[in-house]
């Protein structure tokens, strides 16, 4: 880190540490007893997909999204994590929640159930944003699952930041600009995070039935590629034509909202071509290359709590950024409630850095050079002697990791539980000198060594998994709130419903309107 910025963070921890704010929302599909996408409707006992606010569905009415509150430490996030899973796998029957990010045996577009919100004017645009992903990308591509870590830190610490930087001006703005400076040196060093813990190497073969790759064949059902990290961060997953053609500028937040906006009001030819309504329903929200900002494929996003019917841009453009949400973490399958102590450890100093170092402008030749070396993580991270291209040097993954590890182990001493910091640096330390210790180095070491296919694989995993869980039902006070937040949920949907008059067209016209 610069210099200077170092001692303005000494004197920030010196007079007061607060510590950090997270949250996690955890996506997993629910699958039936054969390994197959599951048909059934959203569990009625998790309550409404459209406003409980613990228990969601994401693309398809199977991939659940689990979302934790805001904690202010690792312990109770995994409590909060804990809770919501005991809860829901008591209430999945006979299905299980599938544990990997590339999804279970599928039947083409039509064996995936688009998610279902009932039938309000916002329940029915969420429906249709889904319908449109379904027309642009296919049904399949949205089948894919991961992790989302939301960060942000406390008020104390902005405000201590801003008097030792000697910035004067509003807090706010000055909270936005070094969000950005955040987002910048993410970017530069997210590749780092794919190799760490990256656990889709592999997958099942009916998810490229009938497309054209080049992977190759571990087994009858399972296809991989032999150094890859993370398949659904490659061109296999999220990515596509009309997305590679933006250029969503991450510097400041004027830059990143008038490019977002720009493709929401940008017509694309190939979805002006789907049309709007085929046999009088409406398929898409509109025919431009976003169709909201959320269909904006990044691995990290600033983000704003939205108000009720407020847009997103909408919402950064009045208020400023207020936590960052880290989008491109596959599930860990050998963690149960995907995730480890040691990874969001590591993610809180990994993120700390990225704001305290110092964080240049990124031009359009710097842009270009990260996502390569992204990409060649993403595919090629565990080839022996992997070599990237970063700040105009080649280096070689491992040591260009070091450097990095190096730096956040400096960090970890500045703070409080130092110890707890240092275990997870131990843990990546050996995985930069063991590819084979990686989550994909590990899934492909035991679908070797059990002589099994993935989709096997995955269900004795979720069973077990299942087992678990609910052997070890939530505790009381977690039940019953779940319980609660369920029941009322539901409620909350059918007042919603009954309380509306205007129809959805017009409904839609104002919200796009706004």
């Amino acid at each position: 880190m610069g210099e200077r910025r170092q001692q303005a963070f000494e004197a920030v921890v010196a007079e007061h540490w607060s510590g950090f704010r997270k949250g996690l929302e955890k996506e997993g599909l629910r699958v039936d007893a054969d390994g197959f996408i599951a048909q059934t409707p959203h569990p009625e006992a998790l309550g409404s997909a459209l406003t409980n606010p613990a228990i969601t569905t994401d693309y398809s009415e199977s991939l659940l999204e689990l979302v934790t509150p805001v904690c202010e430490s690792t312990e109770e996030l995994l409590r909060a994590l804990d809770g919501i899973h005991s809860y829901v796998h008591q209430h999945l029957g006979d299905e299980v929640l599938w544990p990997l990010s590339m999804p279970c045996r599928l039947d083409g577009d039509a064996s995936i159930p688009i998610a279902h919100y009932g039938t309000s004017n916002i329940g029915t645009l969420k429906t249709v944003y889904r319908r449109g992903l379904a027309e642009r990308y296919g049904r399949v591509m949205q089948s894919i699952a991961g992790t989302h870590y939301n960060f942000s830190m406390p008020d104390s610490f902005w405000e201590n930041w801003q008097k030792q930087l000697g910035d004067t001006g509003p807090l706010s703005e000055f909270r936005t600009q070094q969000y950005f400076w955040l987002i910048r040196n993410f970017r530069r060093r997210s590749w780092l995070l794919m190799y760490l813990f990256g656990a889709s190497p592999a997958l099942d073969r009916s998810f490229v039935e009938g497309r054209r790759h080049r992977l190759d064949t571990l087994d009858s059902q399972t296809l991989y590629e032999p150094h890859a990290t993370s398949l659904r961060m490659s061109d296999l997953g999220y990515n596509n034509q009309a997305q590679s053609s933006l250029d969503i500028c991450f510097n400041r937040l004027e830059t990143y909202t008038q490019t977002l906006d720009h493709a929401i009001h940008t017509t694309w030819p190939p979805y002006r071509d789907i049309g709007l309504f085929r046999d009088g329903e409406r398929i898409q929200i509109n025919d431009s290359v976003l169709q909201i900002e959320n269909e904006y494929y990044s691995a990290i996003r600033p983000k704003r709590t939205t108000q009720s019917g407020e847009k997103p841009l909408h919402a950064l453009q009045s208020r400023g950024v207020e936590y960052v949400e880290v989008r491109c973490l596959d599930l860990d399958p050998f963690a149960p409630q995907g995730v480890t102590r040691e990874q969001v450890d590591f993610l809180d100093l990994f993120l700390l850095d990225c704001l305290i170092s110092d964080s240049p402008l990124i031009d359009d030749s710097e842009c270009d050079g990260l996502d390569n070396a992204f990409q060649d993580v993403v595919r090629q991270g565990r080839a022996p002697g992997c070599r990237l291209s970063l700040e105009a040097e080649t280096v070689e993954l491992r040591q260009a990791g070091m450097r990095i590890l190096e730096r956040l182990e400096n960090l970890a001493g500045m703070l409080p539980g130092g110890d707890d910091y240092r275990a997870c640096l131990d843990q990546q330390k050996a995985r930069l000198q063991d590819p084979g210790l990686t989550p994909s180095g590990r899934l492909l070491s035991a679908l070797r060594e059990e002589d099994t296919d993935l989709v096997t694989w995955g269900m004795r995993q979720a069973r077990e998994q299942q087992e678990s869980f609910r052997a070890a039902a939530p505790h009381p006070e977690w039940r019953d709130e779940l319980e609660a937040v369920s029941r009322r949920s539901l409620q909350e949907q059918v007042e919603i419903e009954a309380s509306e008059t205007e129809d959805f067209e017009a409904f839609l016209a104002r919200y796009l309107n706004d």
